[in-house]
């Protein structure tokens, strides 16, 4: 029996270990850890590998979000329309920057219905939330279509897409402004929190520069009321690293992803990307009715497993006050009864997603 689990860091960490190392000692030997020469150099490095003109580095993928809409005056008494199939946190910055998240349903491929969107706007609409869910780009094209048709803003939460593409452009640079997760469990990952915020509109940027740092344009000055949400150059100095492998990573996920799908198709429910989306698999997600007991059937063969995510936002206790019911968005919540993340990170071999395949199709046939 293999002994595969669900995520294995370390086995990245292990094959980086002496790179990183060197780059963590040159940062303790300068000893400039908040916003040293390592995070400038990174926010450079990655607005290129996005196909922007700017990106600034925050503490969290949480923070991205929240410094965003700080950044384009949202707050009290605003709405922003978003998905309620995604992580807490994309409707938690809202409720933190006194704005409301007005939920939408979502299509097969987890991310938001573009057709559902104009039906949700109000006179206090300010913005739209796609989240490329699993690593796979939401349907871009329609949402800017309809934001510039109510003059409203797009925010990407890119947390699980680092890398993924629409038509040949990168997330990050199809709204205006995108918001990555840099956290240990994301494709490009940091030794600890890490976020970043891409934009093309420089005004866009200046504010998010001065409010990451307490508003300041120099130690004794302050412009604006800020937060202290820095990347640390440590962290930068490893993600530099780690932006180098992150093509490469990308390219094996989708081969693992790939070889699942010749294994499995006829087995059980798996993503089917369109031509012109780049998935990155942050998450290799399935649908099947019998989800626990085949989640229990893996276990026991060594296989870990996980499911992103099992109650959606809109049924969470926190969000009760938002007025919400069950059947409110069916195609979210029925999902959630089925969905089931297989592992999928770079390291699997060829071999382990055959184990993990033939574990499943033994399932069925021991269930038939």
């Amino acid at each position: 029996m293999m002994n595969i689990p669900y995520v294995n860091i370390g086995a990245q960490t292990k094959l980086l270990k002496k790179e990183l190392l060197v780059a963590i000692e040159k940062v303790l030997d300068h000893g400039n850890f908040i916003l040293g020469k390592e995070v400038q150099s990174f926010e450079e490095t990655f607005a290129t590998y996005c196909g922007v003109r700017f990106a600034v580095g925050v503490n969290s993928g949480t923070d991205a979000l929240f410094l965003s809409l700080k950044a384009l005056d949202i707050g009290q008494d605003d709405e922003i329309i978003t998905a309620p199939n995604s992580f807490i946190a994309t409707a938690s910055v809202i409720v933190a920057s006194g704005a409301k998240p007005v939920f939408v349903d979502v299509r097969s491929d987890y991310n938001i219905d573009p057709e559902l969107i104009e039906q949700a706007i109000t006179p206090r609409t300010r913005a739209i939330i796609p989240v490329h869910l699993t690593g796979r780009p939401a349907d871009m094209d329609p949402i800017v279509k309809v934001a510039g048709k109510h003059g409203l803003y797009v925010i990407e939460d890119a947390a699980q897409a680092v890398g993924a593409r629409y038509r040949n452009k990168k997330v990050g640079s199809l709204g205006d402004v995108g918001c990555f997760s840099l956290h240990p469990l994301k494709t490009l990952n940091a030794c600890g929190d890490g976020g970043i915020i891409t934009t093309n509109n420089e005004k866009i940027y200046e504010r998010l520069v001065r409010l990451r740092n307490f508003g300041l344009v120099n130690r004794d000055e302050t412009v604006m009321w800020g937060y202290n949400s820095r990347l640390d150059s440590l962290q930068a100095a490893i993600l530099l690293i780690k932006l180098k492998w992150l093509d490469a990573w990308n390219d094996k996920r989708r081969k693992n992803a790939k070889e699942y799908n010749s294994l499995l198709q006829n087995v059980i429910e798996i993503p089917q990307p369109l031509p012109h989306e780049y998935c990155v698999y942050h998450t290799f997600v399935v649908q099947l009715e019998e989800r626990a007991a085949l989640q229990n059937y893996l276990q026991n063969n060594g296989i870990g497993t996980r499911v992103h995510y099992p109650i959606p936002i809109h049924l969470q206790k926190a969000a009760y006050s938002l007025g919400y019911k069950m059947g409110d968005f069916p195609v979210c919540e029925r999902q959630s009864q089925k969905i089931l993340s297989l592992p999928i990170y770079q390291e699997l071999e060829t071999e382990h997603i055959g184990y993990i395949s033939d574990t499943i199709m033994k399932f069925y046939q021991r269930k038939s």
